[in-house]
């Protein structure tokens, strides 16, 4: 059980009270002596439990809590159960042969500094029997087990909150800028909760925060880039989150991504050319046309690009970025080796046709233009999260532009989290309560 600064111990008036206790008589109750029947001996400490045995309908996102009155806790477990086993989404490694597979996402606790109080880190399971062993001792390290069992409130249809989608997915190889971001099928209003229900774990400690795109879009970055080469996981205990009045999370999710090499690009837009880096050592200079900056849709912007997705071939309508067909400046072309570096329109890839001012003059549309054989070479070695640095242009690229999100400091990324406290990489605890407020 993990120990940090002791709560308050205000036993709520729903506590279960069990008074662990037995009587040391002779074997038959007898006293042939005629002697004084020998005192009782209480076995063990009161416990205090909540919710209160039996309790029936409660909120998920109620913690549960322990107290061992005049005795301390050893052991703390608490077990759920749904209609399926598990609650779905769940991961579990699959157990041997007539195993049980383990909960990836149990109910751990907070131990207080003294071992006589506990609660729980995590919410319940939406619709569960939960049942709550206790170990506790006394001064004489007489230990005695109490139980205690209640049931959670089952969510409502149209107010479940569900994971719609995410980036990265399990199983992907990312760029040293990656972000996590989550897309969610519902509005969260009660965001630092659903922040506090999001764990990311590094091999390679660092911090990060959350910030909100909208109120469907939560985004983690880390405060300076990933280290390359390690694994991350990002576990989302959804599950019994209030994401808003009455709507609850159901299920819990775990991903799990790889950080690949550094690549870092770089552009001097003036320059005419881009500079590539692998683990900090320069691998190609391309020369390249940006945009012509006639206007403001064709000026290539200035900032911290990711790259986000790639095509071998593309077609590239301006209709897609609001510049539709019949106005000036409308274009529709196809186009090989391409990759997106922002949600305006912005992509490095072939342009056989601007040979002629590939590494000379900015000619184009506001995209990185390239030869052939240099845009696919940089399609292929690209892997989405790479950062693309960008200067020389009046346009500056927006933070939720795209993946701009590096555009913001790091202070001003931290100063947006609703927690307003950063989150460290290395397994311990989130910034705040996932419990609601008040219980």
């Amino acid at each position: 059980m993990k120990r940090r600064t002791a709560p308050s111990r205000t036993a709520a008036a729903v506590a279960a009270l069990v008074l662990l206790a037995s009587a040391c008589t002779s074997e038959d109750g007898d006293d042939p002596g005629g002697a004084a029947a020998p005192e009782e001996v209480e076995r063990g400490p009161e416990v205090e439990i909540t919710p209160a045995p039996g309790a029936t309908g409660v909120p998920p996102n109620t913690p549960v809590r322990v107290e061992a009155v005049d005795g301390t806790l050893t052991d703390v477990r608490v077990e759920q159960s749904t209609e399926d086993g598990v609650s779905a989404g769940d991961v579990a490694e699959e157990g041997g042969q007539g195993q049980e597979p383990e909960d990836p996402f149990p109910v751990t606790g907070t131990l207080n500094e003294t071992g006589d109080a506990w609660v729980s880190d995590w919410n319940l399971r939406p619709g569960a029997s939960v049942r709550v062993v206790v170990t506790a001792a006394d001064e004489e390290g007489e230990e005695s087990e109490v139980v205690s069992e209640f049931t959670t409130l089952e969510s409502e249809p149209g107010h479940r909150l569900e994971l719609a989608s995410n980036f990265p997915s399990s199983g992907d190889v990312v760029g040293v800028g990656m972000p996590v971001i989550v897309n969610f099928d519902l509005p969260v209003t009660h965001k630092a909760q659903v922040e506090n229900s999001i764990q990311v774990t590094a091999e390679e400690e660092t911090e990060g925060a959350w910030n909100w795109v909208t109120d469907e879009m939560a985004v983690f970055r880390p405060k300076e880039y990933w280290d390359p080469y390690q694994e991350v996981t990002v576990d989302l205990r959804l599950a019994g989150v209030e994401s808003s009045e009455g709507v609850y999370g159901v299920e819990n999710h775990r991903i799990e991504f790889e950080v690949g090499r550094e690549l870092v690009s770089t552009m001097h837009v003036p320059d005419h050319e881009m500079s590539v880096s692998i683990d900090g050592e320069t691998v190609r200079t391309i020369p390249v046309s940006n945009g012509s900056a006639d206007e403001r849709f064709n000026t290539t912007t200035s900032g911290a690009h990711l790259t986000m997705e790639k095509y071998q071939e593309l077609v590239m309508d301006s209709a897609t970025v609001g510049i539709p067909e019949g106005s000036p400046g409308y274009y529709r072309l196809d186009v090989d080796w391409a990759v997106r570096t922002s949600n305006s329109g912005e992509f490095t890839h072939a342009a056989p046709w601007n040979a002629g001012n590939l590494g000379s003059a900015n000619t184009s549309n506001g995209c990185t233009n390239m030869s052939v054989e240099d845009a696919r070479w940089f399609h292929n070695q690209a892997l989405m999260g790479d950062p693309l640095l960008t200067t020389g242009t009046d346009r500056e690229l927006e933070w939720d532009n795209g993946w701009g999100f590096y555009q913001r400091s790091w202070e001003e990324w931290l100063s947006h989290s609703v927690t307003g406290e950063p989150q460290r990489t290395d397994g311990s605890d989130t910034p705040g309560s996932v419990h609601g407020e008040g219980l």
